[in-house]
C-alpha cells in the first residue's frame, strides 16, 4: 500500500512555506509555529532575529523585593549581621529583574545598608556585635 499525495499540492506548500497538511500534526509542531494561514505567530520572534521579546516581571522578583524590605526591616533589630547583607542582595536581584514593587526593593536595599551601618557604630561604641534596647 502505498500513499500518494497530490502533486500540485506539495508544490504549492513548498512554495509558501507551509507544511502539507497533517505533516504539523505527525511532526508535534501543532499550531507553535505556524498559524491557519503559514504566517509565523505574534509571540514568535522573526526570521531575522532583530529584537528579543521583551521581558515581563516574575511574581518572583516581586516576592524577593517585599522579602528584601522585611528581613531589612527586621535586620534593624536582631540579627543584623545576617539579615543585611541578605536583604541587599535580594533587593539587588529583584531590581535586576526588573521587579514592579521597585520601591519595595529600593526600601529593602536601604534598611540593608542601615543595618550595616547600625552594626559598625554598635562595634565601635561597646566593641561587641552584640547589643540590646535596655542598655
Amino acid at each position: 500500500m502505498t500513499l500518494t499525495t497530490p502533486r500540485a499540492h506539495l508544490s504549492a506548500g513548498a512554495r509558501s512555506g507551509e507544511a502539507p497538511a497533517g505533516h504539523a500534526a505527525r511532526s508535534g509542531a501543532g499550531s507553535a509555529g505556524a498559524s491557519a494561514g503559514g504566517s509565523p505567530s505574534a509571540g514568535a520572534p522573526s526570521a531575522g532575529g532583530s529584537s528579543a521579546p521583551a521581558r515581563r516581571p516574575s511574581r518572583e522578583a516581586d516576592g524577593l523585593a517585599v522579602a528584601s524590605f522585611v528581613l531589612g526591616l527586621l535586620g534593624l533589630l536582631v540579627m543584623n549581621i545576617l539579615l543585611g547583607p541578605v536583604a541587599i542582595v535580594m533587593a539587588l536581584i529583584a531590581l535586576a529583574r526588573s521587579t514592579t514593587r521597585r520601591g519595595r526593593a529600593l526600601l529593602g536595599l536601604g534598611l540593608g545598608i542601615a543595618d550595616l551601618v547600625v552594626l559598625a557604630v554598635v562595634v565601635t561604641a561597646n566593641g561587641t556585635v552584640s547589643w540590646s534596647l535596655a542598655g
